[in-house]
């Protein structure tokens, strides 16, 4: 290895979205609005479930640990990315981009199994009814929620530390607008074959048996709909499902483009754009589909409004 390949890194260069100058204001106005979009929607709806008392339920639960994992990977992201618009040098520490990385790849492989929580819960909730409170009981919910979290801090750790005891070239230039994996490993000298496996198989593992769940609950939910004598309760819960799955698709289908397929077909500027829909997009349209276009959350959101006008009289 020569001396260029030895050289600490105490910083990387993020290249960010665009490196045209004129389209650095707009941007940066547009995410802005997205961003706090997503975290007053988000920390909404975590203090809506979490203080109401008829939103005390496990589908509730988990929209709650939902807008939690939302919130944190787009946090991650997001606030770097915006300073990023208005710096004059795009920069992030080395021991900061090893922690945006954890964080990062933490939250979004929390989110995939949650999604199946709740597909799994909403099974459970039209194909059998009358078990539903004896099978969601709260140690399920718990349990389901918790080994997501424990899993995804394990394979955090395991890929933020395969890659950050890794050799880095004199290069520090990381094509994306913040430190993810793959562009990560282009900056690495030695052999990156391990790492690269090690993020293929478990990416995989996670997108396949994660949609698995999906699918197979809502085709049971599907036939359940579709036995269903009442026209109105068919409507609604065709309604539920098909806010469900719509991001469902957009979720997995850009994990799907940007993480399985081999690192010499990626282009990195496919990959911002694909990577701008679940960091930020996503998170902001969370609260909105599964949540705020919900009677449950209108009516709580009415009920918290009429106890503050009451307290400021």
């Amino acid at each position: 290895m020569d001396k260029e390949n030895l050289t600490a890194l105490d910083e990387f260069i993020l290249m960010g979205i665009t490196d045209h100058p004129e389209l650095q204001a707009p941007f940066f106005g547009l995410f802005l609005i997205i961003y706090l979009a997503s975290l007053l929607g988000n920390l909404g709806m975590i203090l809506l479930t979490k203080v109401d008392s008829r939103l005390q339920t496990p589908m509730y639960f988990f929209l709650r640990h939902l807008a939690f994992i939302d919130l944190g990977y787009s946090t991650a992201v997001g606030p770097k990315m915006l300073v990023n618009f208005v710096a004059n040098r795009n920069t992030i520490p080395y021991n900061w981009c090893a922690t945006q990385l954890a964080f990062f790849i933490l939250f979004i492989i929390s989110e995939l199994f949650i999604l199946s929580a709740m597909a799994y819960d909403g099974y459970v909730a039209i194909c059998n009814p009358l078990l539903y409170t004896v099978v969601m009981s709260k140690r399920v919910c718990w349990a389901l929620v918790a080994i997501p979290y424990l899993y995804s801090a394990f394979l955090s750790l395991i890929t933020t530390i395969k890659i950050f005891i890794s050799s880095f070239c004199g290069n520090n230039v990381i094509s994306h607008f913040y430190c993810d994996s793959l562009p990560l490993l282009t900056l690495i000298c030695t052999n990156t074959r391990e790492i690269e496996l090690i993020i293929l198989i478990f990416s995989a593992f996670n997108l396949v048996s994660s949609l698995l769940i999906v699918l197979v609950s809502y085709i049971l939910i599907l036939l359940a709909i579709l036995r269903m004598n009442s026209a109105e309760g068919r409507n609604k819960a065709f309604s539920t499902c098909g806010s469900h799955l719509t991001v469902v698709v957009v979720l997995y289908g850009t994990l799907f483009f940007m993480y399985v397929q081999p690192k010499s077909s990626h282009s990195f500027d496919m990959d911002k754009m694909a990577s701008l829909f679940y960091t930020l997009v996503i998170p902001m349209l969370n609260p909105m589909i599964y949540s705020l276009r919900n009677k449950e959350v209108k009516g709580a959101m009415q009920r918290i409004w009429k106890n503050l006008c009451k307290l400021s009289i």
